[in-house]
């Protein structure tokens, strides 16, 4: 009888978007003749098409894929070096130098965040922010890893600062934050830079949303900040910035410079860790994904993405206008397309996520699912249509 990974049994019953799932079919169940008012804000998922740049090239690729010529098979686990060099050409558009050899190709952010936890040793101290995206936690809860929570309240505006009583290995950093929208200033990323060269430890930072920013003071990637080479690797998307989330396509940098030394002293690179996996246990993503990733990364392709990004912004406007309103408090849907506000009256998330769902029938996310700090707080994504977000503002206006 094989003996199973009983870290799995301290992993939460229901992965918190099933649960909503759940309540929400047997709301619609319970309810028929409201099923089809059910407005979605709950999920991070757009609702934009792809751009016209990817669409063509993903066309074009998929021709090349008919012909005995242009075949492509297996393609390199790294990544085709033609987009690697998009992404380090990108990062230089936005200021930042990085090397193209130190770009990995993947098919999503969750994955490789969730993934790289297999090169850490299960004694490592794991440091991530509450509230949280559930991966970081739940990925290293299954590994048996110690998680140490530091915490996001309203009085740091949910932009949690190093404590340096605490003694960590990892740290999970993730700006503009899912869940709550803060961003943090090159300075306080400065400060988690400086604090992970003192203890020797690693930033894992989840630049997911980087293109949702645009104040100019805001970095868009930890490698703005000196030294962040030597301590940090950083995950990017496409998934929210082109629309990518049933296309899938994400890239991970880990800088040559990060190196750590084992337990006989031998100096190992993350870097090849992380290749010596990824060969082993990844197939490379598509070809065909590949080549349209790299027709996004161009000037003209972000460009169109940024479109997207501006409608799915104005819905964060309105979202933050009906708030501001009704005096809620909350942060983000500025430099992010989530808004994560206080509940009123006193409500608990999932006490407001029925209330919602059963007066006017809108889904949003409880904050409950994103760690104990988020017990009376609400998420609401902007990646609805115009129509749906000024209608379920205005459901809820008049409920409030």
């Amino acid at each position: 009888m094989p003996r199973l990974n009983e870290n799995y049994l301290n992993v939460q019953d229901s992965y918190l978007f099933a649960e909503i799932a759940r309540r929400v079919k047997s709301y619609e169940e319970a309810h028929p003749d409201k099923a089809g008012n059910v407005i979605r804000l709950g999920i991070g998922d757009v609702t934009r098409p792809l751009t016209k740049s990817a669409v063509d090239a993903l066309h074009k690729a998929v021709d090349e894929q008919a012909s005995a010529e242009t075949f492509k098979g297996y393609g390199p686990e790294q990544g085709y070096e033609f987009v690697r060099r998009a992404v380090a050409d990108y990062y230089g558009r936005n200021g930042v130098s990085v090397d193209a050899d130190d770009v990995f190709i993947s098919d999503g952010a969750k994955s490789d965040t969730g993934n790289i936890t297999e090169l850490f040793a299960k004694d490592n101290v794991i440091l991530v922010p509450d509230p949280v995206y559930p991966v970081y936690v739940d990925t290293n809860t299954m590994d048996g890893k110690k998680i140490i929570y530091m915490n996001g309240t309203e009085e740091n505006d949910f932009l949690p600062m190093p404590d340096h009583s605490v003694k960590a290995d990892v740290i999970y950093l993730c700006s503009p934050n899912n869940p709550t929208g803060a961003c943090y200033s090159k300075a306080q990323l400065k400060e988690w830079v400086d604090y992970a060269l003192a203890n020797e430890a690693v930033i894992l930072f989840d630049a997911a949303y980087e293109a949702f920013v645009s104040g100019a003071e805001l970095p868009r990637s930890i490698y703005a900040v000196d030294g962040a080479e030597k301590c940090a690797v950083e995950f990017g998307s496409l998934s929210k910035t082109a629309g990518f989330t049933g296309t899938r396509f994400s890239y991970t940098v880990v800088p040559k410079e990060l190196a750590f030394l084992s337990s006989n002293g031998e100096k190992m690179s993350l870097r090849d860790m992380w290749n010596r996996r990824q060969s082993t246990k990844f197939n490379g993503t598509p070809y065909i994904i590949q080549y349209a990733a790299e027709r996004v990364f161009s000037e003209e392709g972000m460009k169109e993405c940024m479109e997207n990004i501006a409608y799915y912004m104005e819905n964060a406007r309105v979202i933050a206008e009906t708030l501001r309103k009704k005096n809620i408090p909350f942060t983000g849907g500025v430099n992010s397309p989530y808004i994560w506000f206080k509940c009123p009256n006193g409500m608990e998330s999932w006490e407001l996520f029925d209330y919602l769902l059963e007066n006017i029938q809108v889904v949003g996310t409880p904050g409950a699912g994103f760690g104990v700090n988020g017990k009376n707080h609400f998420r609401l994504t902007s990646f609805g249509t115009h129509e749906k977000t000024k209608e379920a503002m205005e459901r809820f206006d008049r409920l409030f």
